[in-house]
């Protein structure tokens, strides 16, 4: 019975609004008070030596923003960009610091508000395969919605890297 209380103060927590968005045919959301704005595919500025999941930076408004290839950093097969591939601006917190993103995606779908009832707990997937970024699943509008945490999409070294990367461009 304790482990159902947890699991429901869990789905508490994850109840909310998300933007949804497509990475092929797989639906995921993000908490919509992580997201900056979202913008249409633009001209990125190409890194060297940066992983393979890092795109460049963009200048938006003046501000030079690190840019991640979701789709090449979940190992997902590339695709050429279309006109609905956008950027979603991310903010994200690592060591008491605030940085802001971009990710690539698919297409943008929706922002749906997701009740507790239609959360579940992230499935294991056997050892050795890391879903700490996955906060949960959403049942939603007869379909599955994977919740990202996207603050754990990159790890904390990944992220001090883009910072810097970030830095060594202004």
């Amino acid at each position: 019975m304790a482990e159902d209380n947890k699991t429901d103060s869990n789905n508490i927590e994850l109840a909310g609004k998300y933007l949804t968005f497509k990475l092929g045919k797989e639906e995921y959301g993000i908490e919509i008070l992580k997201v900056i704005e979202i913008i249409g595919i633009m001209e990125i500025t190409e890194i060297p030596r940066t992983p393979d999941f890092v795109k460049g930076v963009v200048n938006l408004r003046g501000v030079i923003h690190p840019v991640i290839d979701l789709r090449t950093k979940f190992s997902m097969q590339r695709v050429d960009f279309t006109d609905e591939t956008c950027i979603i601006v991310v903010v994200i917190e690592y060591d008491g610091k605030k940085e802001q993103m971009g990710i690539i995606v698919d297409s943008v779908s929706e922002v749906l508000d997701i009740e507790v009832d239609e959360i579940e707990e992230t499935p294991s997937l056997g050892s050795g395969i890391d879903t700490n970024f996955i906060k949960g699943m959403a049942k939603t509008k007869g379909s599955v919605k994977i919740l990202l945490d996207v603050e754990k999409v990159l790890s904390t070294q990944e992220v001090a890297e883009l910072a810097k990367v970030t830095t060594d461009a202004e």
